[in-house]
């Protein structure tokens, strides 16, 4: 988007959760690059570190699971990009509760409570911009994936109610779902896609990951982190209670 490089956010702070590596760190990148003070949010306190100070920003070391800390934890911030996430590829009959439960803490309970948390400043300040990563698992399913598809879809709706009731306060809110991106959390999912799948590791990317898109490539993360300064720019004032598809043709099936 070449719009975005005249976005100026100079005097705007960020909270970015996740942003260690993948898309948080892309969206630590392009928001600082267009003057926010980015607060780089992760439990990896190596990762954190070195993205903050690559970005000039601060690093913030936090469990987001950990909801009873979270919830008595102060922020503030003009802007929130709720990214942190996680995945575990299995059967409905052998999911682990536990870990069913915990994506969902991750993923849609730890993005409750931190846009609780900034709201009010955003209020005060007639100013804010949440931007949710969410998927194509949001408005799509997939088998095996029962937790991410339950989390995205909660974090879809989620996203409208703040943005209904942040519209009178100058405070926008949408999501942003890519489909494959070239991250972490998509390589370590290789091996359990191809276990279920009954395929070599070598096939995933090829016929589990891109079989339903149209553009045969995985996302980069600065694509995705280039949608996310847009919606925090001028131009996006008016934008909100959307989901914006970067899923190469996917969904459109």
């Amino acid at each position: 988007m070449a719009a975005t490089r005249s976005i100026q956010l100079e005097g705007r702070t960020a909270l970015i959760t996740g942003a260690a590596s993948g898309i948080g760190a892309a969206c630590a990148r392009a928001l600082s690059g267009a003057g926010a003070h980015v607060v780089v949010a992760d439990r990896d306190a190596e990762g954190a570190a070195r993205i903050a100070a690559e970005v000039g920003g601060e690093a913030l070391v936090v469990d987001l699971a950990d909801l009873d800390a979270l919830a008595e934890r102060s922020f503030d911030a003009d802007i929130l990009v709720n990214n942190a996430g996680i995945q575990t590829v299995a059967p409905i009959v052998e999911f682990d509760p536990v870990v069913f439960r915990r994506m969902l803490d991750l993923m849609v309970t730890a993005p409750f409570l931190l846009t609780r948390a900034v709201l009010p400043g955003m209020y005060e300040r007639g100013w804010g911009r949440v931007v949710n990563i969410s998927s194509v698992h949001g408005l799509r399913a997939s088998e095996f994936k029962v937790a991410y598809v339950t989390a995205k879809h909660a974090l879809e709706g989620m996203s409208k109610v703040i943005a209904l009731e942040g519209a009178p306060h100058g405070v926008t809110s949408n999501c942003v779902n890519p489909g494959y991106v070239r991250t972490p959390l998509v390589e370590k999912q290789i091996a359990d896609q191809a276990r279920v799948h009954g395929i070599p590791e070598s096939e995933v990317v090829e016929k589990v990951m891109l079989t339903e898109s149209a553009i045969k490539r995985l996302l980069e993360p600065e694509e995705v982190a280039d949608l996310v300064l847009w919606l925090c720019g001028p131009s996006a004032s008016a934008v909100t209670g959307t989901s914006h598809v970067m899923d190469g043709g996917w969904s459109a099936r």
